[in-house]
């Protein structure tokens, strides 16, 4: 008899300190996930576990802990169960009611959480777990038909398990058999459940960072795109008058009958000549909108060119010498969707000649060299460079140095060659101003 109690106080023991060690990972597994998504459910929730720590710890009597922080350890973590339901909650607070059959339904609904909620601290006795599971059962019923998959694994779960429970009286029975406390239980059981449930909310927040990266990136194509047209029509200026200056020397030559096979041909290719060009400025601003994410080898030289093209314009009106230069053989070639690195080309070029555009014999130069395996593309201008302050924060979403800035242009570009190329682009001062490289492997 003695030894069946000694057993039972040693297996105490061991369950206590298994729950324990699970609320323990819990915790900084969530303080872990906050830390890099700052998402206020992962703190709450990293609260609640740890004052829900201090209520088992004071609750098993190992320590001999005063009955009040028992109390208190609860009242607290219910109020962190709260902040993370509420945080954690999808979908509408309340249910759109147009009718008396849906005012029916979520009349059943709405009771049904209630009762089983009840039942749930009936059967476990431990209130932020309840609150959690009230809440976000809320959740489900008065959003069903958009079917929340984090949330609906966290309710269907515990509902299950507590219909199990209810159908077979397990309470009644387990109590009766002399066995742990269900309280021990339920701490292993949610630990389970939450990790379960917020994998699935991990990846539901990643899709939806990746999907607001790609409406931040054509976002940001649509910004540039009034500067570019602005360009385009400069670009085209020239161009055109040129074609008019063709016409008028044809017209003058045929109405003086001094029209002759050879003028005609001379003047037919310099305007053939114009058109090439203002086709090209078209296929370079038109590629620049294309959503191919089809990866193929490309050379760098196509996708430098295709935004300077864009940008020559402005680099003319402000006098920028701009300086395209190979340590390494022009055809070199990398793999990758090209016209997303003549996007992040265009975005450097372009704050480079926003901050040369007042400043005297400023330049811009582009020079590309190769080792065996990786291509170096060095981007560099003589505007003074970045204050030291700004310069680790550079590639931050939403920082920007000016005024009319949106700050995803760079965060962007470095996505970009990470994501698409897995590169590196990275920025130092130099003497005279600064230097963007970008590092990408070289296609074989």
């Amino acid at each position: 008899m003695l030894g069946t109690k000694l057993q039972f106080e040693f297996d105490l023991i061991l369950f206590y300190g298994i729950t324990f060690g699970i609320l323990l990972m819990t915790i900084v597994y969530t303080f872990v996930r906050y830390l890099y998504s700052k998402e206020f459910f992962y703190i709450s929730y990293c609260f609640m576990q740890v004052f829900s720590l201090v209520y088992i710890v004071t609750y098993s009597d190992f320590f001999g802990i005063d009955e009040i922080y028992k109390e208190l350890s609860m009242a607290v973590a219910s109020i962190f169960a709260l902040f993370f339901a509420i945080s954690y909650y999808e979908g509408r607070f309340l249910p759109k009611i147009t009718n008396y059959k849906e005012l029916l339904i979520n009349t059943f609904f709405l009771n049904v959480v209630i009762l089983t909620a009840f039942y749930h601290y009936m059967l476990f006795e431990y209130l932020p777990y309840t609150i959690i599971y009230a809440v976000l059962f809320i959740s489900i019923v008065f959003n069903l038909k958009q079917g929340f998959k984090p949330t609906m694994i966290y309710v269907v779960g515990w509902s299950l398990f507590c219909a199990v429970l209810f159908i077979f009286d397990f309470k009644y029975f387990y109590v009766n058999r002399g066995y742990f406390d269900l309280v021990l239980l339920v701490f292993t059981l949610e630990a389970m459940l939450f990790t379960i449930s917020i994998a699935y909310k991990y990846s539901d927040l990643k899709k939806q960072n990746i999907e607001f990266e790609k409406m931040v990136l054509q976002q940001s194509k649509f910004v540039k795109s009034g500067e570019m047209i602005a360009n385009i029509t400069h670009q085209f200026r020239q161009p055109l008058n040129n074609i008019s200056y063709i016409l008028l020397n044809l017209k003058k030559r045929f109405e003086n009958k001094n029209l002759n096979e050879e003028f005609f041909d001379k003047k037919l290719l310099q305007a053939q000549e114009q058109l090439q060009f203002l086709s090209k400025t078209i296929d370079d601003f038109k590629e620049f909108y294309i959503e191919d994410k089809t990866k193929n080898s490309f050379r760098v030289k196509e996708a430098i060119l295709n935004a300077s093209s864009i940008l020559s314009a402005d680099l003319k009106k402000y006098n920028i010498d701009f300086i395209l230069e190979f340590n390494t053989f022009e055809d070199i070639m990398v793999f990758g969707v090209k016209n997303e690195l003549s996007q992040v080309i265009l975005s450097l070029v372009s704050n480079s000649i926003d901050v040369l555009k007042y400043k005297e014999n400023s330049k811009i130069k582009i020079a590309i060299s190769s080792n065996g395996a990786d291509v170096l593309i060095d981007l560099s201008d003589n505007g003074g460079g970045i204050k030291a302050k700004n310069i680790k924060k550079i590639f931050d979403p939403y920082f920007s140095t000016k005024e009319e800035g949106t700050g995803i242009g760079l965060y962007l570009s470095k996505m970009i060659i990470e994501d698409s190329f897995a590169g590196k682009l990275q920025v130092q001062n130099i003497k005279d101003g600064v230097k963007f490289s970008i590092l990408i492997e070289k296609s074989i």
